[in-house]
């Protein structure tokens, strides 16, 4: 959880309902639905997943009988960004990921116009805290910043530990 930045058409809009925006997941659909086909498939085949990019056997431990009561229910399209093809996604926008995601910022060409956006207007890295250009610049340029940090110069955002 945290700021992300999402690579969208220059004319996305972001859906809304009620003028509040609808969360949704930056991770691809396709992938994502998948992942847990292939899931439950193995669960069906008697494993689950062992956490450690394999499987192992279920035992018993489970204290569940589907897949889906296991991991949760398979993934629903409208829950997800467009899966856009790479040529099409050609512009920028900050995300918070606190949910399944909303924008906190438009949609900009570069990632210097972005992080120039989320600096001068003051955009929220974390709380009540904002950041400085080169913390922005650099989330803008490589795509996320966890929502806060804990070291020795005390709880701030992500974005802001990022320029250290």
């Amino acid at each position: 959880m945290g700021r992300e930045v999402r690579r969208v058409p220059a004319d996305w809009e972001h859906p809304k309902v009620n003028d509040s925006y609808i969360p949704l997941f930056g991770d691809s659909f396709s992938t994502a639905a998948a992942e847990w086909d292939a899931g439950n498939q193995k669960w069906k085949e008697g494993f689950r997943d062992d956490y450690d990019g394999g499987w192992k056997p279920l035992d018993g431990s489970e204290e569940v009988t589907t897949y889906a009561k296991w991991t949760g229910e398979r993934p629903v399209e409208a829950d997800y960004m467009p899966d856009w093809p790479e040529e099409e996604r050609t512009h920028y926008q900050m995300y918070e990921t606190c949910t399944e995601g909303t924008p906190i910022s438009p949609v900009f060409a570069t990632p210097e116009e972005l992080a120039r956006w989320l600096t001068n207007n003051g955009a929220s890295a974390f709380a009540s805290q904002t950041a400085s250009y080169d913390g922005w610049l650099r989330v803008c340029r490589g795509g996320f910043a966890p929502m806060a940090v804990m070291d020795g110069k005390g709880l701030r955002s992500g974005v802001e530990a990022l320029t250290d």
